[in-house]
């Protein structure tokens, strides 16, 4: 069972293949040439024979009507191997903001989810964020879908898949100077240095730590400077950058 979080389940009951996803080479983008409501009416019907993993409409919904380990009825010889989605909208038009952005964001979560690249697909064997035209006769013959103005958009939509799988850097305080600390200051800072030397096993705090800088948090961070190999005068507890920047003290 393969669900993304960020979408509305709208299951199906008809009209898609149960566990027959035999492999994801990537995310296949099309155009519904109609509406977001008018298409997850069709899919429910007998006669449509089609279905879609995903879908987006233009303000910035996203469905999704099929497991990912259940394979959707979308481009014909490329349904075993490749998920899609469906894009509101007609020939010709291009992909909101909105819509890109909900590509982006399953294409991230395919990435994550199958070690899909985030790249786009060279053609239907190759792997990432492909079209249904690229698939050619093979794939239905739909030289249209989605059109030249969405396929020009794919690189921007693996851009912004590529910022929301990117694990988000730790944001880390800077070194607030040698002074700072000598004016015996009372700062969530002090807090966060201290929990940092708790956790590399350098804390000598009978309580806290805590905001107000005191001889415990100086004699805890003269343990740090002694594990990174400092001595002497050099490990005395007033931190100084080097020390610190290897801390790696978050900002509050």
């Amino acid at each position: 069972m393969a669900k993304f979080s960020g979408a509305t389940w709208r299951p199906i009951p008809i009209n898609y293949t149960e566990g027959g996803q035999s492999s994801v080479r990537g995310l296949v983008v099309h155009i519904m040439a109609g509406t977001l409501a008018g298409t997850d009416l069709w899919f429910r019907n007998a006669e449509a024979r089609a279905s879609s993993h995903f879908g987006t409409g233009k303000a910035g919904a996203l469905y999704q009507w099929v497991d990912t380990a259940d394979r959707a009825w979308a481009q014909a010889g490329g349904n075993t191997s490749w998920l899609s989605i469906e894009n509101e909208g007609q020939g010709g038009d291009a992909l909101t903001s909105a819509q890109m952005d909900r590509i982006a964001a399953v294409f991230a979560w395919v990435h994550k989810t199958y070690g899909v690249p985030l790249q786009v697909a060279s053609g239907p064997n190759g792997k990432g964020l492909g079209y249904h035209a690229m698939g050619g006769s093979a794939w239905g013959s739909h030289p249209s879908c989605p059109g030249s103005r969405i396929v020009a958009q794919l690189p921007e939509i693996v851009t912004r898949a590529k910022r929301i799988a990117a694990p988000a850097a730790p944001t880390l305080a800077a070194f607030p100077g040698a002074a700072f600390f000598k004016n015996a200051p009372r700062s969530a800072l002090i807090t966060a240095m201290g929990k940092r030397l708790v956790a590399e096993g350098c804390g000598k705090y009978a309580t806290g730590p805590g905001p107000q800088w005191t001889e415990a948090d100086r004699k805890s961070y003269a343990a740090w400077q002694r594990e990174r190999g400092f001595t002497g005068s050099a490990a005395d507890g007033w931190p100084g950058k080097t020390t610190w920047d290897a801390l790696r003290v978050p900002r509050g």
